[in-house]
């Protein structure tokens, strides 16, 4: 008897394990990236980390970084902040960090970056979350740049999305070390860099080859990476975790959280709108776009569809199988067409006057039509 009791409660166990509805990763945190007015400057820009131009100093920071999880997560350790300038030839962003430890050991180009603490640079310059940029780079300069065509979570198992042998011709950064690199012997204050993207680098998402107009938006953001150090002789290792004999794992502290331990979420990054007004001269202020709400119930329904697939096998034309029939998205028609297929879905939300369209599909993709 106590057999039988032993395996129909091991059987109920596997039913209800199997039986739980798969979700697919989403954000734990409310939608509200940050915002930021990108001015211009009207002098040059030496790029050598340093800061100390005066159009920098009349430059607004961004907020302090914060845990890429958001406010689920304790505030770092260590402050880190960035500002943004353009002209017509760059575009520039600047950050200082905080470091008691200046630690770098990776020097050849296009390496993984982010296994040594480093700093990390998101573009998606028309915020469809598809063809966006990345850029890493750690103290010694070591960079990492690569093109993605779309998000890891949307790739298929046949398909490229991570072009590594992209690189931005032109490129300049710089980087000063308020301290001495790989020397515990002292305690170091932090590092700074300056960085100056040509824009005619980014021309396999932007279709402009210049700088972007007056009142442009990008999704932006920036992530540091920071490892937990230990001295080991004259230089600095990884502490290691004592209850899995490996690296405690990495801190991710970002501008604008995504709510997961994922910077590929583009529909979660910063807005930067940049301004022809030179910094310094004047306010200008952040202008919301009202589709961006639109943008994003789509993507909420997007994420719906994911979770659906991952219980059902099969996409749906049905918003009541989704959970959001009754949502309300001021200036549009909703619920939007939907077409779907086993493997496919496209969504589609016609404002109220009939002149815009915002669509998505399976593969993540968000377009606005005018």
């Amino acid at each position: 008897m106590k057999s039988v009791f032993v395996v129909t409660l091991t059987f109920l166990f596997f039913v209800n394990l199997y039986s739980q509805e798969k979700t697919f990763p989403q954000p734990r945190i409310e939608f509200n990236p940050p915002v930021y007015v990108c001015c211009k400057t009207d002098i040059p820009i030496v790029v050598d980390g340093k800061l100390d131009e005066k159009m920098w100093g009349d430059t607004e920071w961004t907020d302090y970084f914060v845990d890429i999880e958001g406010a689920l997560k304790p505030l770092p350790r260590f402050k880190t902040r960035a500002k943004m300038l353009w002209d017509n030839k760059y575009f520039y962003i600047a950050a200082e960090m905080e470091e008691p430890d200046l630690w770098a050991t990776l020097r050849q180009r296009d390496t993984i970056i982010f296994y040594d603490n480093d700093f990390e640079v998101f573009i998606d310059p028309d915020g469809d979350t598809h063809k966006y940029y990345e850029i890493e780079f750690n103290a010694y300069k070591t960079v990492w740049d690569l093109l993605l065509i779309k998000p890891y979570r949307d790739a298929n198992k046949r398909e490229q999305i991570v072009f590594n042998s992209w690189d931005i011709n032109g490129l300049q950064l710089g980087v000063h070390l308020n301290g001495t690199i790989n020397n515990p012997g002292d305690r170091d204050t932090g590092w700074t860099f300056e960085m100056a993207i040509p824009w005619t680098a980014l021309r396999e998402s932007y279709s402009n080859t210049g700088a972007p107009k007056d009142g442009e938006q990008w999704r932006i953001n920036f992530s540091r990476v920071e490892w937990k150090l230990k001295t080991s002789g004259d230089n600095y290792k990884k502490e290691i975790n004592p209850s899995t004999g490996k690296p405690y794992p990495e801190d991710n502290w970002v501008w604008a959280p995504t709510g997961l331990i994922n910077i590929h979420y583009p529909e979660m990054w910063g807005y930067v709108q940049f301004s022809n007004a030179v910094s310094g001269r004047e306010k200008i202020e952040f202008e919301k776009k009202e589709f961006e709400n639109a943008k994003w119930v789509m993507r909420k329904l997007y994420y719906s569809e994911k979770t659906f697939y991952m219980n059902n096998q099969a996409y749906t034309n049905d918003v009541s199988k989704l959970d959001m029939l009754d949502m309300i998205v001021d200036g549009y028609i909703w619920p939007p067409k939907i077409e779907a297929t086993t493997n496919f879905f496209e969504a589609v939300l016609v404002s109220s006057d009939g002149k815009e369209i915002i669509s998505i599909k399976n593969d993540g993709e968000v377009r606005v039509n005018k």
